[in-house]
């Protein structure tokens, strides 16, 4: 009777065991659909969700670090015709989008409207000087006003550049720059990023995900507009994906991320490169794709985006993109830094440039299931163009057309630790705990079946030995 309880009590065991193995695995689609419910409720673009509370408010703080190109023989180029040779000084770092947004709208179609606010405060301690630093650099008025100004009209241009004693180069500080001065030849403030203080971007349109989590924080309009009208092709001025702050959640890794980017007035795409922790947290990495601002001939998607056959040299040169027609008329080119992936004979014109992959490269760390970007670095340069001229005095020994970087910038934010907690607390500590009692019930379970079942055995090897 004992021998029979005993089997009965392992053969009970094994089904038991069998059972919470077989729970747990039940537990892993339940689980899967609570996670998925509780992602999607709290992604949601709407008051109360954890989403809402990160995005409408400044969240990470965002810092502008820049590096200027200060010219090291400017007499050589002007005399001589010699390449312009630079060396990178910075960084200056700013403290950037640290406004909350404005004007937020939502609208019965389930997206909402914002714009979001620009300043900048100068932070000395992350900075290799103070503002007032010199550098020297290209002339902003006159490699503007040759590019925009028509051959007819340079006996004009070179009567106000002798009036006003201006050359090709000029020494400034790094606020004026950066920020705005008063030029003697235009009469008005000029600067690469002026007017920048007390403006804003924007207004954007997106879409809450209320009724669809897979168009969550994706952009319905930016100014007004469901595309941008600078490119003259459907393609080119399409708005694609989100402003990369956030993203639809659940993310797989096979699909690249599109974002647009106002500085350069269209949307590019990422691709997921690796797997990173981040203060604990899991996040893919996603790199913008090295073919962004390639020649038509390496991608042909970017015909429609080149529309300055004197600066691409028939649209030969890749690297560079003329944002002009988006910022007013001003004759700007945006490169990444250092030319990094442009053609070479961007670099071979200006001698002291070095492009790295390591610290010019534009990456995003998003949290997979959640779609939120943790931590990012956006780097981009800022680039004029001068050329040679019979009648401009200062630019008669110019030789050929030059794409001169003025200066480079990294965007960059990430999550605080206080942050990084309150994530893992409020979101993720849910899905792992989920994921901890599945696996150990089929864990405890396979072993009670395992055990059971090798006892069951040794009993009845035992009963046969003794039969025998």
């Amino acid at each position: 009777m004992g021998c029979c309880d005993r089997r009965c009590g392992l053969i009970s065991g094994a089904v038991f065991g069998a059972l919470v193995a077989v729970l747990g695995g039940i537990l892993i689609p339940v689980g899967n659909i609570v996670i998925k419910d509780t992602v999607e409720k709290e992604a949601v673009i709407e008051p109360g969700t954890t989403a809402y509370d990160n995005w409408v408010s400044a969240g990470a703080v965002v810092y502008r670090q820049f590096w200027l190109f200060d010219v090291k023989n400017p007499l050589e180029v002007l005399e001589h015709g010699a390449k312009p040779v630079v060396m990178e000084k910075g960084p200056y770092a700013y403290k950037t989008r640290y406004l909350a947004k404005e004007n937020i709208t939502a609208f019965p179609n389930h997206t909402v409207s914002f714009l979001l606010p620009a300043g900048a405060i100068f932070d000395p301690s992350m900075s290799v000087g103070p503002e007032e630093d010199m550098v020297t650099t290209l002339n902003l008025a006159v490699a503007g006003a040759y590019t925009l100004v028509p051959k007819l009209f340079h006996p004009v241009l070179e009567m106000y550049i002798k009036n006003n004693n201006a050359s090709l180069f000029q020494r400034r500080t790094v606020k004026d720059l950066l920020w705005g001065y008063t030029d003697p030849i235009l009469k008005g403030t000029v600067g690469i990023f002026a007017p920048y203080n007390d403006t804003y971007d924007g207004p954007y349109n997106i879409f809450t995900g209320k009724d669809d989590i897979s168009k969550v924080s994706t952009i319905d309009m930016f100014q007004g507009r469901k595309a941008v009208p600078y490119w003259n092709d459907t393609y080119c001025n399409m708005i694609n994906g989100t402003d990369a702050s956030s993203f639809p959640p659940f993310l797989d890794k096979k699909k690249p991320l599109f974002f647009f980017v106002s500085d350069i007035c269209r949307s590019v795409s990422a691709q997921y490169e690796s797997s990173q922790d981040l203060k604990g947290i899991q996040v893919y990495r996603y790199t913008l794709n090295e073919k962004t601002l390639a020649a038509p001939s390496i991608n042909p998607d970017n015909q429609c985006y080149c529309k300055d056959l004197l600066s691409t040299k028939n649209c030969t040169v890749g690297g560079v993109l003329g944002v002009g027609e988006c910022r007013d008329g001003t004759p700007v080119y945006i490169s990444l830094p250092h030319f990094l992936y442009g053609t070479p004979s961007l670099t071979e014109d200006v001698l002291g440039l070095s492009p790295s992959i390591e610290h010019h490269f534009t990456y995003l760390d998003v949290e997979p299931t959640t779609g939120f970007t943790l931590r990012f670095a956006k780097r981009l340069q800022v680039n004029m163009m001068y050329g040679p001229s019979k009648v401009i005095t200062v630019l008669k020994k110019v030789k050929d057309y030059t794409i001169f970087p003025l200066v480079w910038l990294n965007e960059t934010a990430s999550l605080d630790d206080e942050t990084a907690d309150m994530f893992k607390k409020e979101l993720l500590s849910r899905v792992q705990l989920l994921g901890m009692v599945q696996k150990s019930l089929i864990g405890l379970g396979t072993a009670i079946f395992v055990l059971c079942m090798v006892g069951y055995c040794i009993m009845r090897r035992n009963k046969n030995s003794k039969i025998v």
